[in-house]
């Protein structure tokens, strides 16, 4: 079977055309060098999956040096790495495929180990509760806020002088953007903090810069998304509700909006009266203005098409490309018989992911990744946050 919804071509408000509805999610490969420089393992790995999605989103990068928040991270924050992810657009585009670098700040959900003993750093001096040693950061200043701010400007000049079609900001998995629009994190009072239309004022400024970055920059449609994570569990924290009022305060700002979520049929973790699925809740707030991409455990086509049918205009699919580079290109060949759903661990070097990336694997998303090895007994995120939303084991 050929006629999915999801291969046909999907065309953004700003002219931009995928070649279909898929997107490789953003993966986090622990693969760059020391110092944020993109690795030859990272081009082996992106260049095995590239021209199959519509859209490649690649793992994400720091836009400044105290925003790092794992070792091996690519980083964006100095043009002496443009060089690096010029090499990776190019491999990323070759075969038809869009390239998206996503761009972050971690914040306090980082450690002072990784920062080379430099303090981390959040809106307010709150440790994170996941995991339960973080360390408390310290507060940022009103210039350090400012600077930061530039700093995603700067990240997405880069990234349109590298040659992508796009940046992706990530709002979503506890990160510094998620950290002051949530209660738990932003305890300010200033202009930074408070309410909740105050707390989104970092995100909304973050996105200006960034706008004004493309219209300075770029020559030709280059997308402005933002991905979130629909709820936090931590009280206080942001609700479900939170996340679809900010939803609807940026949408006329930005490309497209990306959930977060371990399984595209989750229903609200902290209402467990709501049994409508997160996806419907957001493509009633979206209303089609910009397009919704939807995620959570695709393997199968049909499953790919169950998230359109949801209401999500594009679909992202994660842990699937790790375990099948070519999925795409099977499901329109007719292939489908042939996709693997599962992996054994002899056939991570052949599917090219890189060494460190496979022991993160094993550690971190073990009871995601359908080893051949293991009993066939697998983690279920349709009613609880998986690792990639904040919760991680730690390698």
């Amino acid at each position: 079977m050929t006629n999915y919804q999801f291969l046909n071509s999907y065309t953004f408000n700003n002219g931009m055309m995928l070649k279909n509805k898929i997107a490789m999610a953003p993966m986090t490969t622990m693969a760059s060098f020391h110092n944020g420089m993109l690795t030859q393992d990272e081009l082996d790995y992106y260049e095995a999956r590239s021209g199959g999605p519509g859209m490649i989103i690649t793992a994400v990068a720091n836009v400044s040096d105290s925003g790092k928040g794992f070792e091996g991270e690519l980083s964006v924050a100095h043009d002496n790495m443009i060089d690096g992810l010029t090499q990776l657009a190019s491999v990323l585009k070759k075969n038809g495929s869009k390239a998206v670098l996503q761009i972050f700040h971690a914040g306090r959900k980082s450690t002072s180990k990784i920062l080379r003993g430099e303090k981390t750093v959040s809106a307010s001096a709150i440790a994170a509760e996941f995991p339960t040693n973080s360390e408390t950061p310290r507060e940022l200043t009103h210039e350090e806020i400012e600077q930061i701010i530039s700093d995603f400007s700067e990240a997405t000049r880069r990234a349109i002088i590298a040659g992508f079609d796009g940046i992706e900001l990530h709002g979503a998995n506890t990160y510094l953007l998620q950290q002051f629009y949530s209660e738990h994190s932003n305890r300010r009072n200033d202009e930074w903090g408070g309410s909740r239309d105050q707390r989104m004022t970092f995100a909304l400024r973050v996105i200006e810069g960034v706008q004004k970055a493309i219209d300075t920059y770029a020559t030709k449609p280059f997308l402005l998304g933002y991905r979130v994570s629909p709820e936090e569990v931590e009280t206080p924290g942001i609700r479900l509700e939170d996340t679809l009022y900010f939803s609807e305060k940026i949408k006329d700002k930005i490309d497209y909006l990306h959930l977060s979520m371990g399984d595209y049929k989750r229903t609200s973790i902290n209402n467990s009266d709501d049994k409508t699925p997160i996806i419907k809740h957001f493509t009633k707030t979206i209303n089609g203005d910009i397009p919704l991409i939807g995620i959570g455990s695709v393997e199968h086509p049909e499953q790919a098409d169950e998230v359109l049918e949801l209401g999500a205009d594009l679909v992202a699919i994660g842990r699937e490309f790790l375990r099948e580079p070519k999925w795409v290109q099977k499901v329109m060949t007719q292939d489908e018989a042939s996709i693997r759903t599962q992996i054994s661990p002899l056939d991570l070097d052949e599917l090219r992911i890189p060494k460190v990336t496979q022991e993160y694997l094993k550690v971190a998303f073990r009871s995601v990744m359908h080893f051949t090895t293991d009993p066939d007994e697998y983690a279920n995120y349709q009613n609880q946050l998986a690792p990639m939303e904040g919760i991680e084991k730690k390698m």
